[in-house]
C-alpha cells in the first residue's frame, strides 16, 4: 500500500529539512513504485517562503485526515512563529488522533511539543534548540544526543507513533529508518547507497555540537562544572552536585536540565569524554590510565561512553589510531 505523506511547511522553513527526506522517499519510490506519495501542506498556502527566500507551492491543511498515513513537520528558523500558529497546532492535534504516524525534522519537534503530542514521551531536536526545548516543554523527555527517536503508538490512549530527528542530515537518517521499518532493510540500504550516505550513522549529536556550551557569562552552573572538570575522578552524584549548588537534588536536576538541555549525569559523562578524548589525541601512553584519570573507572565503561557520544572507541582517537591499552 502507498504511504501518503503530508510534509508540513511554514514561512522560513529550512529547505534541506524538506529536500533530504523527500529524496529518500523519491529513491524508495523508484525502487518500489507506488510505495510513497506526498504533498506539501501549510496553514498559509499557496506559496510558502523558505528561509533561503525560495517560495514553495503548498496546499492548505487537509480536512480529511484519514487520507494521510504520515505527517512530517519540517524545521527551520520560522519554527517559533509556527509554534504560535493556533490553526496549525489544532490541526496537528487532530492528526495525532487520526491514526497517522507523526514525524518531525530538526527543530520541527518544537511544533509537535507545542501541540502536546510529545508530553511524557521521548524526543530529540537540533542541539542548538536543546535549552529552549527543555525550558519550554519540561513534560517531554528530551534526549539531546540522539540522532532520531521513535516512540511507538499507544493505541489505548490514542497516542500516535512519533518519530523525531536532530539536525538537517539527521532527517535523512530518520527517513531511512522509516523506510527500513516499512519495506525492509534491503531497500533502506539501497536508498542509502543511491544517496551516498551511511545507512546507520555512528554516535550522537555530541560529535557535532559544542560540548554543553556552558561558558556563557550568565550560565549559573558554569562554575560548578568547572569544578567537575578539575576533578573528574570524583563520583559527582546528583546529590553532591546539588549540595554544591545549595539546592535540593530534585530542584537542581530540573533547573540544570532546563539550562543545559542535559541531565547532570549526561553532563558529567560528556565532560569526562571531552577530557579523555583530548588526552588520547595528545598522545597519552595508556587508555587504562586515561579511563582512571577521567573518572570512568575502567576501559570498558569509557569505551561505551565514547561509542554512545562519539560513535568511535577510544583507541580511534590515539595518534595513528593505535590500539595499545
Amino acid at each position: 500500500m502507498t504511504c501518503r505523506i503530508a510534509f508540513v511547511v511554514f514561512h522560513d522553513f529550512q529547505q534541506f529539512d524538506l529536500a533530504g527526506p523527500m529524496a529518500v522517499f523519491e529513491v524508495a519510490r523508484l525502487a518500489k513504485p507506488g510505495s510513497y506519495d506526498w504533498r506539501l501542506v501549510a496553514s498559509a498556502p499557496p506559496a510558502v517562503r523558505s528561509s533561503a527566500g525560495v517560495a514553495w507551492p503548498a496546499q492548505g491543511l487537509p480536512r480529511r485526515l484519514g487520507d494521510l498515513d504520515l505527517v512530517m513537520v519540517i524545521g527551520g528558523d520560522g519554527v517559533d512563529a509556527a509554534c504560535g500558529d493556533a490553526r496549525l497546532i489544532g490541526w496537528l492535534q487532530r492528526a495525532g488522533r487520526s491514526g497517522a504516524r507523526i514525524a518531525s525534522i530538526c527543530s520541527g519537534s518544537l511544533v509537535l511539543a507545542a501541540a502536546g503530542l510529545l508530553d511524557d514521551r521521548t524526543a530529540t531536536t537540533h542541539w542548538s534548540r536543546g535549552r529552549q526545548f527543555a525550558t519550554d516543554f519540561p513534560a517531554v523527555r528530551l534526549q539531546p544526543d540522539r540522532i532520531y527517536v521513535r516512540e511507538p503508538a499507544v493505541r489505548a490512549q490514542q497516542r500516535p507513533e512519533i518519530w523525531t530527528s536532530a539536525g538537517m542530515t539527521a532527517g535523512i537518517d530518520l527517513c531511512l529508518a522509516l523506510l527500513a521499518h516499512d519495506h525492509g532493510e534491503e531497500i533502506a540500504r539501497e536508498a542509502a547507497r543511491q544517496l551516498v550516505v551511511e545507512r546507520r550513522r555512528p554516535g550522537g549529536q555530541s560529535q557535532f555540537s559544542p560540548l554543553l556550551d556552558l561558558q556563557r557569562p550568565d550560565g549559573r552552573f558554569g562554575a560548578l562544572l568547572d569544578d567537575v572538570r578539575r576533578d573528574l575522578q570524583r563520583d559527582h552524584r546528583v546529590e553532591e552536585l546539588a549540595a554544591q549548588a545549595c539546592m535540593s537534588p530534585r530542584h537542581f536536576a530540573r533547573c540544570f536540565r532546563a539550562e543545559t538541555g542535559a541531565t547532570p549525569a549526561q553532563a558529567v559523562e560528556r565532560l569526562r569524554v571531552e577530557a579523555a578524548r583530548a588526552a588520547l589525541e595528545g598522545g597519552a601512553a595508556s587508555v587504562l590510565r586515561v579511563s582512571l584519570d577521567c573518572g570512568f573507572g575502567n576501559t570498558e565503561r569509557m569505551r561505551r561512553a565514547f561509542l554512545r557520544l562519539l560513535g568511535r572507541p577510544p583507541t580511534a582517537f590515539r595518534p595513528g589510531g593505535g590500539k595499545a591499552a
